[in-house]
């Protein structure tokens, strides 16, 4: 393997350097430039050679070439390419007037319905053209107008046609919600209308238990003799238990109060012994008549 970076080189022994001439630019042969790009087919073709169809965008390296004609001081480029089946040359150039490009040799381009050779746009001067453009132009910006109104129009269109939803919805909401707070509120009457019920029930099963328990006392102290009890003359025996009952009262009940060892000894220091009283002999003045003295 050579050596990648030569620092001498050979040279054979009938080497002559005055035999090597350098022409100056000036004097070197001016011709078409040629230079490598690498491009895509413009357009679908056939090669003539072979028959190969090469489609629109397929990739090429191919050649470049400034040539000397002009359109509108537009310069025209040659490309060079090769046909990927038998290799044989095939040319086109640009086509700025038409904004297109033209097939030359080497291959024919494939019929495009859209593209009519006898028509009136590939037969028109350069005024004519121009002045195609013009109303063209004018018909746009007419069009482009005439699209803003009819956007303008569109948008009035939709925001009425959003608000007219949105009041749609809140009246759907507002009945959904009168609906829903109407049922919750018979639900809330029922039940309170089954506890009111239930409640009564139980009172009334309790004042029947209470009149039969007074009833069999009353039986059974008749059976036994004793006198009928009249109690502020309620002879009924439902009457006379609910007299018997006591009547609470609500007044406050004052507790005694807790004798602690300190109010003792206070109490005991404060009570002073009483005096004694003094009994005195008092006679019935019958001692001198009894006595030995007289």
């Amino acid at each position: 393997m050579s050596e990648r970076k030569v620092l001498s080189k050979y040279y054979p022994p009938d080497f002559d350097p005055s035999k090597i001439k350098r022409t100056p630019k000036s004097e070197r042969p001016t011709g078409p430039k040629l230079m490598p790009v690498r491009l895509m087919a413009p357009f679908s073709m056939k090669c003539t050679s072979c028959g190969e169809y090469i489609y629109k965008g397929r990739k090429f390296n191919a050649r470049k070439e400034t040539t000397d004609e002009k359109y509108l001081n537009i310069a025209i480029y040659r490309f060079y390419i090769r046909c990927t089946r038998c290799s044989s040359e095939i040319t086109f150039k640009t086509d700025p007037k038409n904004m297109d490009y033209t097939s030359e040799r080497g291959a024919k381009r494939n019929f495009e319905s859209w593209r009519d050779p006898e028509a009136a746009e590939l037969k028109e001067t350069d005024e004519e053209r121009l002045d195609r453009l013009e109303r063209e132009e004018a018909e746009e910006a007419e069009n482009a107008e005439r699209n803003a109104m009819e956007e303008l129009e569109q948008k009035m269109e939709d925001s009425k046609r959003e608000m007219q939803v949105a009041d749609a919805l809140d009246e759907i909401r507002t009945r959904n919600a009168r609906i829903e707070r109407g049922e919750k509120g018979g639900k809330e009457d029922e039940a309170l209308a089954q506890s009111k019920y239930a409640a009564e029930e139980a009172r009334k099963a309790q004042e029947r238990e209470d009149e039969e328990a007074a009833r069999r006392a009353f039986e059974h102290a008749k059976a036994d003799g004793a006198p009928d009890i009249e109690i502020n003359g309620a002879e009924d025996p439902a009457e006379a238990t609910e007299a018997v009952k006591e009547i609470p009262s609500f007044e406050k009940v004052k507790k005694p109060k807790k004798k602690t060892l300190l109010t003792s000894v206070l109490k005991k220091e404060t009570v002073v012994a009483a005096p004694t009283p003094v009994i005195k002999n008092v006679g019935l003045g019958l001692g001198g008549y009894d006595s030995d003295s007289d």
